[in-house]
């Protein structure tokens, strides 16, 4: 059995940042385990996410519980399963969310996470020519850039967007969030920019640090009310580790609550009907999750040549991929939404409270799911960023290979429908102002028909999928249902930390990859201190 320092389980947006940042210090060894595979040719295309979102060699391929407002859809819940975990297969935006986000984290008992308390993090994480040096990072290792808007469907967007009161922001992940822009993405020189190549890449040749892959933790190992290490299996067999100073759990939010019930810790009801002895009750593990819940208006353009669907198509897509070899502007580079807006759904707010993301494709269905309609298009997602309707997350078998159940009681806080309907209408605003005229922008859903908040939610209801932003499921605090301290300490357990979006005790105003990757580099800090080092 090998010992090391820290055991790191799950190489993903936060935990490749953690073995990077520990192994730094070559007195310190490190093992980082990840279940899936190293690689895979689609993820450093951005474009790729495409071809990874149903694929079971990228993506653990997890769906939702059938549920009311889902209208009995089970809703794809894709989670990356290579090094770098969703950040090798997501739409690379990068959004930091609010300085209210953390402030709240703060206020809300966890010292060490206002705003002012995380930026130093966000800095030290990033390498950027965008935005103010006093929020903005220079020499980090993830490159973040953002394209000019040069195409002429982008720049009447912002110009209608500016039309309804959404004034341009070239900078949301500066002082302030408020407004239209091109998104910034984790892209540079057009390639994907995941933590696996911008953290693990780095470190993989220093003699402590041990990475393996299709490692699946089935247990962790425990002296008392300590954890000591991990049990896990490989096609050569199962296998067990120890850690001298702790196991780091981040997995995510599906897998990192998923690992904690199958070691004993949750609710003792639940894990002694499952025939697993109970370490530690924890009655928050595995609840508080919360999602973005995001309707796709659909909107067809007249204007041909200029979308997705008329440039990614056949010879357009030879001429695509072409320029994407040579080095030059292509459609193969392009972020999953190149533009978005952060609004405030009503007069009065102190904050947006409303994302709306466009996408230059319209789809249709298919036999085998959407695909690009023959129409030249737009898709325009919209939704409110902080929703209250919270759900659960909970294994149902002792089999750490079975998926477990995801519920997300979408739209179960009244508020969130509010919200959502509210965002579909400014979302229809946006496409009907005048600078879009010349494009012919007509609706193709909801529909203009659906007129009510009623009929709009009725759609969502039938539409809707996540944005793929599960967090909150080993929620950071001291009240009942919390699962770690602000240290990310799991109550009741010694030399067990978890580090991911899982520990976020509310969703962040935005996309949620930045966030768990400023969490990989607070928690690798913390531990550092802890040591003494």
């Amino acid at each position: 059995m090998q010992t090391y320092d820290y055991i790191v389980i799950g190489a993903g947006s936060a935990g490749a940042v953690l073995a990077n940042r520990l192994s730094a210090d070559p007195r310190t060894r490190v093992l980082l385990l990840e279940a899936g595979a190293a690689d895979h040719p689609w993820t450093r295309i951005p474009v790729g996410y495409a071809r990874m979102i149903t694929n079971p060699a990228a993506n653990w391929l997890y769906s939702g519980e059938p549920e009311a407002a889902t209208n009995g859809r089970a809703v794809p819940v894709p989670r990356g399963k290579l090094l770098g975990g969703s950040s090798a297969i997501n739409g690379m935006a990068f959004v930091r969310g609010q300085a209210r986000d953390f402030d709240t984290w703060a206020q809300m008992g966890n010292r060490g996470w206002s705003y002012a308390d995380v930026l130093p993090f966000f800095k030290r994480m990033e390498s950027t020519a965008i935005g103010d040096d006093a929020f903005r990072g220079r020499d980090g290792p993830l490159r973040v850039t953002d394209p000019p808007p040069r195409d002429p469907l982008f720049a009447a967007l912002i110009a209608a967007a500016g039309q309804c009161g959404i004034a341009h922001n070239p900078d949301y992940n500066g002082a302030s969030q408020d407004g239209i822009a091109m998104s910034q993405a984790t892209i540079a020189a057009g390639r994907r920019m995941s933590t696996a190549r911008c953290y693990l890449d780095p470190a993989r040749k220093r003699a402590n640090l041990r990475i393996e892959t299709a490692a699946l933790a089935e247990t962790l190992l425990f002296d008392g009310a300590r954890c000591t290490g991990v049990r896990y299996a490989q096609p050569g067999g199962t296998r067990e580790a120890r850690a001298g100073r702790a196991v780091v759990v981040c997995g995510g939010s599906i897998n990192s609550p998923q690992l904690l019930e199958l070691s004993g810790i949750g609710q003792p009801e639940r894990l002694g009907a499952l025939g697993i002895a109970v370490r530690q009750a924890l009655p928050g593990v595995g609840e508080n999750l919360r999602d973005h819940y995001a309707p796709r208006t659909r909107w067809a353009i007249g204007t041909r040549g200029i979308t997705f669907n008329d440039r990614g198509r056949g010879l357009g897509l030879v001429g695509q991929a072409l320029a994407y070899a040579l080095g030059r502007p292509s459609l193969l580079s392009m972020v999953g939404a190149p533009l978005r807006a952060f609004v405030r759904s009503r007069e009065g707010l102190e904050a947006p409270d409303v994302l709306l993301g466009w996408v230059p494709m319209l789809t249709e269905p298919g036999p085998r799911g959407p695909r690009i309609a023959r129409q030249s298009g737009m898709t325009c997602y919209a939704h409110p960023m902080r929703p209250e309707s919270k759900g659960q997350v909970h294994i149902v078998s002792s089999d750490p290979r079975r998926p477990p159940a995801i519920r997300f009681n979408f739209l179960s806080a009244p508020v969130d429908a509010e919200i959502t309907a509210r965002a579909v209408r400014i979302a229809r605003a946006v496409m009907t102002a005048p600078a879009l005229a010349p494009f012919q922008v007509t609706e193709r859903a909801p529909g203009a028909a659906l007129t009510t908040d009623e009929e709009i939610i009725d759609w969502v209801r039938l539409v809707a999928e996540t944005t793929y932003h599960p967090v909150g499921t080993c929620k950071m605090g001291s009240d009942p249902l919390a699962v770690v301290d602000a240290r990310l300490r799991v109550h009741g357990i010694a030399g067990l930390r978890v580090a991911d979006a899982s520990i976020m005790p509310t969703l962040t105003s935005g996309n949620t990859n930045a966030p768990a990757i400023m969490i990989g580099e607070k928690a690798a800090a913390m531990l550092a201190e802890d040591a003494g080092g």
